[in-house]
């Protein structure tokens, strides 16, 4: 498993207590927990997923001194944990990184946008997976995939069909003429940049993906 650039040993404690958050066991990439502790370190959640499998091993001396330590003991790891959020640089990203490049592509995603109503370009990317299973003409509300997603956004139906209907501008196939004014218009064009003309397979699987971020 390579090593990601921003990865510090003291990480495998901050990844244990959320592997062992009830239920016990390796959280999806993109669920709340791994993303909130993705953002803290600036490494991504696909590498913590990985690094939580390897954590679940228990094949290294010291994954056993870790698990020896503190897998019995959650109110150590508990005050260990503390202590390493209260060093300096833990909950302070700008003075802890400064001077560090860090590559910011995955974690725009999970910030709001601006003026978007609250939708992160997360959101987009869902919705654009269904954009790309749908015909313009069921991309309304009482569709039931729609309603279904906006369920589990936990947004209105119709806040998914306006992203739609944004996606539609950037859809070269559609050949639209008119003007469109949405705070949502650069973000959506970005995402059909980096999605657009690739592969549906890999939009589809990120997708259902990035969906665990919306199960609580």
């Amino acid at each position: 498993m390579a090593k990601h650039n921003l990865w510090q040993d003291d990480y495998w404690l901050l990844l244990m207590q959320l592997y062992l958050r009830q239920p016990a066991g390796v959280k999806a990439a993109y669920s709340r927990g791994m993303v909130a502790l993705a953002l803290e370190t600036h490494v991504p959640p696909t590498v913590l997923y990985e690094k939580m499998f390897a954590l679940r091993q228990i094949d290294t001396p010291r994954m056993e001194k870790l698990w020896e330590r503190y897998g019995n003991n959650p109110s150590r790891l508990t005050r260990t944990v503390k202590r390493l959020r209260q060093m300096k640089g833990f909950g302070q990203a700008e003075t802890f990184y400064e001077g560090v490049e860090t590559a910011e592509s995955w974690e725009t995603d999970f910030k709001p946008i601006e003026n978007g109503g609250g939708l992160m370009p997360l959101h987009l990317i869902v919705i654009l997976d269904l954009y790309f299973r749908l015909t313009p003409i069921t991309m309304v509300a009482e569709t039931p995939e729609v309603a279904e997603l906006a369920r589990l956004m936990k947004v209105p139906a119709a806040t998914v069909v306006e992203v739609m209907d944004v996606f539609k501008f950037c859809d070269p196939y559609l050949n639209r003429v008119d003007l469109i004014i949405s705070p949502l218009l650069k973000p959506c064009q970005d995402l059909w940049n980096r999605y657009g003309s690739g592969s549906p397979q890999k939009l589809a699987a990120l997708a259902s993906q990035m969906k665990e971020y919306f199960n609580k």
